[in-house]
């Protein structure tokens, strides 16, 4: 099977990583990368052009006489790549522009919701500041406020701070058709869950946590994601049934019955709160960091299972197969990363990490400058460690990041795969569902 994948982060890395590792021998994956990260170079032809230009995206994938696109990033999702690809006689992992709205509009999506049942916070979307005054106040601190846009994992302020949550909304709002979305804030731990849709079926990954914020004990400003891990020895043995069950079988068919049937990876986050599970949001692509922990652990060809969502075969695909393994993903960030992140800064140390037993090492954002690998973005590299348990995993982790270094400086935090015990306290309760919370966390 020939494949194409849009995009140059981590996530597409360990997309690739994952396309290559889990390729079935009789039926090889050859994989085709666009070009742009340099270590994505050895896992396939790398082709240059733009992910946002949905005929350049199709005229490579004719070029290339491809058997699948899969689309990585969400901006070329909400440009149309999907339907234009499709439109061209290809299978295309990666919902419509139309059904891409779940992640392109937080108000779309929580009409969604809001008529499927789905469980999630009491919202409303605003579009002055006067909208934003009385909600502020209707839903009081701490107050949540989300850009209604796309804005790369980083358009939500959670801030006891009125003035610092009305700061972001008259930000958001300066946009021409700027709106934003208030809405309750939601206690209890967060999951991320992965489902693998073709329009009719769900098919859930493993779940996985990441970690949003930039420093140790979830101080510092919203991010991209600063590592994630799994599995999640806490988390209530039956919550994946209740996900399908309660949000992504209901919003899959709400989509249909909208004429917008949904293709692709719904991101489903979810909160398991002390009056239940709600979902926090959707996203419409594989989530990063948790991609990276998520496919670490998967043992079935990956290609299979995405063109069998793309072809509305998932009824009928092998149900995917995990290893018992845990895998730990840190996140390696450029300073001034998330706001001014300082790029060209050499990187040392990627062959002494790569040796470890048990670690390899992800590129997010770099670039080469004559021999030399630099920071070429805010999060530069994903350490993922192997492991039998998670504490094994976390200590390959972070022995990978040990060995590596930044001209510079770096920013990482050093709490990744641990929990606050007494957080998961009441989940059997919140959930419905049988508790494994730990008497400790991981050391």
């Amino acid at each position: 099977m020939k494949v194409l994948l849009v995009g140059t982060g981590g996530r597409e890395h360990a997309l690739a990583r994952a396309l290559i590792r889990t390729s079935d021998p009789a039926i090889p994956t050859d994989l085709v990368v666009q070009a742009g990260n340099p270590g994505m170079d050895g896992l396939g032809e790398a082709v240059p052009f733009d992910a946002a230009d949905p005929a350049a995206v199709a005229a490579v994938s004719r070029r290339q006489a491809v058997d699948l696109v899969v689309v990585g990033p969400e901006a070329p999702l909400v440009a149309g790549v999907a339907d234009v690809v499709r439109a061209a006689g290809i299978p295309c992992f990666g919902p419509s522009r139309a059904a891409a709205q779940l992640e392109a509009s937080k108000s779309f999506a929580k009409d969604v919701m809001a008529h499927a049942g789905v469980p999630t916070a009491r919202s409303r979307t605003c579009r002055d500041l006067a909208e934003v005054d009385s909600a502020l106040a209707e839903f009081g601190a701490p107050h949540v406020v989300k850009d209604d846009a796309l804005a790369a994992g980083k358009g939500v302020v959670v801030t006891s701070d009125a003035d610092a949550a009305r700061a972001h909304a008259a930000k958001c709002l300066a946009r021409p058709d700027g709106a934003v979305v208030i809405e309750d804030y939601l206690d209890g731990p967060e999951v991320s869950l992965f489902c693998l849709c073709d329009g009719t079926r769900a098919v859930p990954l493993v779940p996985a946590q990441d970690f949003k914020r930039l420093a140790d004990g979830n101080a510092g400003p919203n991010t991209g994601g600063m590592g994630a891990y799994s599995p999640l020895p806490w988390l209530p043995a039956r919550l994946t049934d209740e996900v399908l069950r309660t949000v992504a079988e209901p919003t899959l068919e709400e989509m249909r019955r909208r004429g917008t049937p949904f293709q692709g990876l719904l991101y489903c986050g979810l909160a398991l709160t002390s009056r239940g599970l709600r979902v926090v949001e959707f996203n419409v692509r594989f989530g990063d960091p948790e991609t990276q922990v998520v496919l670490e652990r998967l043992e079935s060809p990956l290609a299979d299972l995405l063109l069998a969502a793309a072809t509305g075969a998932l009824a009928v695909a092998e149900a995917p197969r995990w290893s018992e393994d845990a895998a730990v993903a840190v996140v390696m960030a450029a300073p001034g990363y998330p706001d001014a992140p300082r790029t060209g800064r050499r990187i040392r140390g990627l062959a002494e990490a790569r040796a470890l037993p048990g670690v390899h090492v992800l590129q997010a954002g770099t670039a080469r400058a004559g021999d030399d690998l630099v920071t070429a973005g805010g999060r530069v590299l994903d350490v993922v460690g192997r492991g039998r348990t998670l504490p094994e995993a976390r200590a390959a982790a972070y022995s990978g990041v040990d060995r590596l270094r930044f001209d510079g400086g770096d920013q990482h935090r050093t709490d990744i795969a641990t929990w606050d015990p007494d957080l998961m306290e009441g989940l059997a309760g919140a959930t419905g569902a049988h508790s494994t919370t730990p008497a400790h966390p991981l050391p």
